[in-house]
């Protein structure tokens, strides 16, 4: 049996759910950028490493430490 907590029982929302938004929420807000030109922050798995990507396609890797 699990226990519900306040905010659970109010908003109604399953953490499937909630994950869901926010991915959605993420992809909205990287489309947005790009049409007003922006850069958008990624992360590189092979090379490990934060990146902004620019409109351009040009992407300016965060320095290892």
């Amino acid at each position: 049996m699990s226990e519900m907590n306040e905010l659970d029982s109010t908003c109604g929302i399953t953490d499937d759910e909630l994950t869901e938004r926010f991915k959605e929420a993420i992809r909205i807000e990287n489309e947005i950028k790009k049409i007003k030109g922006a850069p958008i922050a990624g992360y590189d798995t092979e090379k490990k490493l934060a990146f902004l990507e620019y409109p351009d396609g040009r992407r300016k890797y965060a320095s290892a430490q």
